[in-house]
């Protein structure tokens, strides 16, 4: 009976564990129940490539992003894009939180007044595009999260971990889409 509580208790725990795809990290808090909100760019299609227009090579603009489909009980939400293959470990492109919980869309350029910047690797409150090695085929995740609060209490320019550390708690579904690119 013993081992039976055990089991149970280490199977819920685990089952709160969730990995972000192609990342390495794992969210601790999203729920078990499966939600159907999505997130995707009319600009690539998810595992495409980015076109370069969005990159260092072009006019480093964000992409155009849309979802749906959140929980009931979307305060808000927290955008995160970054490229877990870059040689130094995973690199920060974009940080923004704070988004109004009935957004839907992100136009393209640098939509800031929609949420509040956080500072990315490059040392910038903007979207970054890629801009990988030359010849080095690179990752992009632009991964979206629905909070359950409207604000996460962070000054502009907070970095991507203390994003991490307000949401804790806080998430109720994430959805992502993947674009490639090569120089």
């Amino acid at each position: 009976m013993m081992c039976r509580i055990v089991f149970l208790l280490l199977a819920a725990g685990l089952a709160a564990c969730r990995p972000v795809a192609g990342t390495g990290r794992v969210v601790t808090d999203v729920p078990e129940k499966e939600v159907a909100m999505y997130l995707r760019s009319s600009a690539f299609e998810n595992g495409e490539s980015i076109p370069k227009r969005y990159t260092c090579e072009g006019a480093d603009v964000s992409p155009p992003l849309e979802w749906g489909a959140p929980p009931e009980g979307t305060r808000a939400f927290v955008l995160i894009v970054d490229d877990p293959d870059a040689p130094g470990g995973t690199w920060v492109h974009w940080v923004l939180y704070d988004l109004l919980g009935d957004t839907r869309t992100l136009p393209e350029g640098n939509p800031e007044s929609l949420g509040v910047a956080g500072i990315n690797d490059f040392r910038r409150t903007a979207y970054g595009g890629p801009c990988p090695p030359k010849g080095s085929p690179h990752r992009y995740f632009f991964t979206l999260y629905a909070v359950d609060v409207p604000s996460l209490g962070l000054p502009r320019g907070a970095s991507r971990r203390a994003v991490e550390k307000a949401m804790q708690g806080h998430i109720l579904a994430q959805a992502q889409w993947m674009g490639t690119y090569r120089r």
